[in-house]
Order: structure tokens, then C-alpha cells, then sequence
């Protein structure tokens, strides 16, 4: 691959998920993403077939799927590290890609057949958290009666940021320290399972 072509490939892929994200996949027309990338609208086609490839493209080229991935299927050393690890990854991404994230969250709201998609990158990371959970509550690390319901709580509060924005509160979230917010995150969801402070501080 030419360095030119690469270029005008990553251009319309940035374009895609800027307007993606702001009006949504019905909303955001080829010509629409190839205005904003500056190319012909011939080339979507030529590089990708189509706005539903660019649409999976986008997930290949920016969701972390290798390092949420790594993060999923590695045997940690403990639930409580593994927990840790993955929300921390969870908060990261979803501060530092708001677009992708917002994508995300749209897609999995109106459920369109482009759903499949985003489940095929977000199952593995939320079913090595169920794992984690499980072996927690069997090794009597983590202070849980349902796997189910406590997958619900810690799923809430690593993604409460993402609600928050659009709260009638205004609470923005724009300013806040990412790592910060992680390891706050991470902090309560530890001790809302019940991990001993000298675990979570480990």
C-alpha cells in the first residue's frame, strides 16, 4: 500500500467516525464523509466497498480490540488485577475516543444490524469481567450474591461518565483527569464488591 492511498484511506475514516458520531450511520451520507475527507466519492468505494465497510473498518482501525483483547484472555494474576485492568482500559477508551465511544453507544441503542458489529469487539472484554467476577465470588475475593447483578453495577459505573454528559444535571465531564477518573472508577467498583482495602491497594 502507497503512502498516498493510506492517507486518503485514513482521512475517510476519520471523517466517517467525526460524522458518525455527531448525526449518526443513517444520518451521514458517502458524499457527506468524503466532503469532510476532502476525496472523491469514487474512493469509498474503491477502498472499502461501500459506507457499511467503512462502518466496520472504523472498528478495526480504532476500537483497542488487541489490547482489550490481550486484557481478556490473559490469565491474570488475580480477579481483583483482572477487574482492575479492564475497567481501567474501559474508562481510558471511552474518555480518549469519544467519537468511537459515542458510536458505540448509539449503535447499541437504536440495535440495527450493525449491532452485530459492535458486539463481535465488545463481547470478549465483558465476558472475561463476568469470568473475573465469578472466580472472585468463588475464591471469596469478591462480597456478591448474583454474578448477573453485580456484572449490571460494574458495567453502570464504568460507563456513567458516557451518561452523565447528556444528564439534566450538566455535569461535564470534558475537564476531568482520564486517568484520574479511571482510578476512581476502579477504586469504587472494588469496594462496591466488597475487596478489602488491602487488596484494592495492592
Amino acid at each position: 500500500m502507497t503512502e498516498p492511498e493510506l492517507d486518503i484511506k485514513t482521512r475517510i475514516l476519520l471523517a466517517a467516525k467525526k460524522l458518525f458520531a455527531q448525526k449518526g450511520y443513517d444520518g451521514t451520507s458517502v458524499r457527506q464523509i468524503c466532503d469532510e475527507a476532502g476525496a472523491n466519492v469514487s474512493l469509498v468505494s474503491y477502498h472499502f466497498g461501500g459506507k457499511e465497510k467503512v462502518f466496520e473498518a472504523l472498528f478495526e482501525h480504532f476500537f483497542p480490540d488487541h489490547m482489550m483483547n490481550e486484557l481478556a484472555e490473559e490469565s491474570m494474576s488475580s480477579p481483583v488485577e483482572g477487574i482492575r485492568r479492564i475497567i481501567g482500559e474501559v474508562v481510558k477508551f471511552t474518555m480518549t475516543d469519544r467519537e468511537m465511544s459515542d458510536i458505540v453507544q448509539l449503535e447499541i441503542t437504536l440495535r440495527t444490524h450493525r449491532t452485530d458489529t459492535v458486539f463481535r469487539f465488545l463481547d470478549p472484554v465483558w465476558t472475561r469481567v463476568r469470568e473475573l467476577l465469578q472466580e472472585g465470588k468463588e475464591q471469596g475475593v469478591f462480597q456478591i450474591e448474583s454474578v448477573s447483578y453485580a456484572m449490571l453495577q460494574v458495567m453502570g459505573v464504568a460507563l456513567a461518565h458516557k451518561r452523565a454528559k447528556n444528564s439534566r444535571f450538566s455535569f461535564d465531564y470534558q475537564d476531568m483527569n482520564t486517568d484520574e477518573l479511571a482510578e476512581q472508577t476502579i477504586e469504587f467498583v472494588l469496594r462496591g464488591l466488597g475487596v478489602n482495602s488491602n487488596e484494592r491497594n495492592h
